[in-house]
């Protein structure tokens, strides 16, 4: 069997330059229009050329026909062949004429040359001739109603057309000598200018070549035509939206990384725990705490890319009915081993409160943990969960934040002093509470606490009124759209 070898790749074709075709588009129309108009000067300027000559001519033949009288031997030219030439002289063209009587009996001049006859009523006519094998233009006189005249006659006069042509040739030359000049000039004129105009649309390629797939700041627009500007605002538009799509890409990835860090350390300490010891009943309790470690930070990598789309997407989370007095007394205990190891003490306040509001129960997870997390790393030696009806506040003694410094530490990556102390944390605990207050409609306030230390307060927007056991009954854990339960 036999293997055709596949066939290589076409060529594209290289597109035509737009400065090319603009001009193109522009001269040739220009160019037909110019054209057209030659031929009709042309045309004009011949029509009045024959009018003047043949005028010339007919003026000759009333000169001629002023010379023939009736004489001894009936109608007879008076002038000799010299003044004949005399009268019909002609720099470049040939003169011929001919006095005929009108059965055409030949007076004076040469025999032959005949020509069509006036029409009824009229005295003259112009018409093209043949004579001797040569082109000519004559005109036919007629006299047939001079009184006084015992014999009418009529008067030929034929010419070459060779001052014709001249003439029009020189006119033609004039005219179009000059046009094509300017059409020249004109060219040149549109060709710069284009170029001119069209300069920005190849400093915007040049500029956006030069560039790497990091830069996304605006290119400069020049203002040159409302087109080119238009097509630097829509490619500053498109930068504008990849950057907020690539912050949102790094802002998901660190808050992955953050929340990620916090059950990825336990589950390797439950290991190192459990590989320590040697009873078999210890090693299960560990491994069971392992896998439910495993299946929380699991549900979390779900509820964060949930999160990521719904932010990259713009699009509202899915709200239900979340209790914040259950919702905290289990992310409390939660978070107990951790702080006895510290030696910190964990506790709560409000909680025999029933509080429902509508919210998502992931993202108040996330508020709870990272406000808890900051502070059992940088608060001292006592943390409190408060709930006062819709807000939720973590309470310190620790040193507290400055109030100069509290709107810096909501910003991505950024520490307090005492973070940067002990070189703990990313600086993204209080930035990422700040993000899901913000997409749950809360108000994030910071203030200090009494004696000392900071007071974290998130004031939910609105209190969901159904009762309490709908709440336990028939209620899945909220969740963000695309997580899994």
């Amino acid at each position: 069997m036999s293997r055709t070898a596949p066939a290589a790749p076409r060529r594209q074709k290289a597109a035509p330059s737009l400065t090319r075709r603009v001009l193109r588009n522009v001269l040739v129309p220009l160019a037909l229009t110019w054209m057209l108009g030659a031929v009709i000067a042309l045309v004009i300027a011949n029509y009045f050329a024959e009018q003047a000559f043949d005028r010339s001519m007919l003026d000759d033949a009333y000169a001629l026909s002023a010379n023939v009288q009736a004489g001894e031997r009936g109608i007879e030219l008076l002038l000799s062949p010299r003044e004949v030439a005399t009268v019909l002289f002609d720099q470049v063209d040939q003169v011929y004429f001919a006095v005929q009587r009108l059965d055409g009996t030949l007076i004076s001049g040469q025999a032959g040359l005949n020509a069509p006859l006036p029409a009824e009523g009229a005295r003259f006519r112009f018409s093209d001739v043949n004579h001797d094998g040569k082109v000519l233009r004559a005109v036919v006189l007629d006299h047939d109603a001079d009184p006084g005249l015992l014999m009418p006659y009529r008067v030929i006069i034929a010419q070459t057309t060779l001052s014709r042509a001249a003439l029009v040739r020189q006119l033609l030359g004039f005219a179009l000598t000059p046009q094509a000049l300017l059409l020249v000039l004109l060219a040149v004129w549109l060709w710069r200018g284009i170029r001119r105009d069209l300069g920005p649309l190849g400093e915007l390629q040049q500029a956006l070549d030069r560039r790497d797939v990091y830069d996304l700041s605006p290119v400069a627009v020049v203002e040159t035509s409302r087109e080119v500007q238009r097509l630097g605002n829509a490619v500053n538009a498109l930068f504008e939206r990849l950057n907020h799509s690539v912050r949102a890409q790094r802002e998901f990835v660190g808050n992955v990384a953050h929340e990620l860090r916090t059950p990825l350390a336990g589950i390797r300490a439950l290991a190192e725990y459990g590989l320590a010891q040697h009873d078999s009943k210890v090693w299960r309790e560990q491994l069971a705490r392992v896998a439910e470690r495993q299946a929380r930070a699991s549900h979390l990598i779900d509820q964060l890319l949930a999160l990521a789309l719904a932010d990259e997407a713009r699009t509202g989370l899915a709200r239900e009915p979340v209790q914040l007095d259950v919702l905290a007394e289990q992310t409390v205990l939660r978070h107990l081993a951790r702080a006895d190891t510290r030696g910190v003490d964990l506790g709560a306040r409000g909680l025999d409160e029933r509080v429902t509001v509508l919210a998502n129960e992931a993202l108040v997870e996330g508020i709870l943990d990272n406000l808890i997390d900051n502070a059992l790393r940088y608060g001292g030696r006592t943390i409190t969960v408060e709930l006062a009806g819709r807000t939720l506040s973590v309470i310190d003694d620790g040193p507290g934040i400055p109030l100069e410094a509290q709107r810096d530490l909501m910003q991505r990556w950024a520490q307090g002093p005492a973070g940067q102390k002990l070189g703990q944390g990313s600086g993204l605990g209080l930035s990422i509470v700040a993000r899901y207050a913000e997409l749950l409609g809360a108000e994030l306030r910071l203030d200090a606490a009494e004696p000392s230390g900071l007071r974290v307060s998130v004031t939910f927007a609105e209190i969901h009124h159904r009762p309490l056991q709908d709440d336990y009954e028939g209620t899945a854990p909220g969740g963000v759209p695309g997580s899994a339960s």
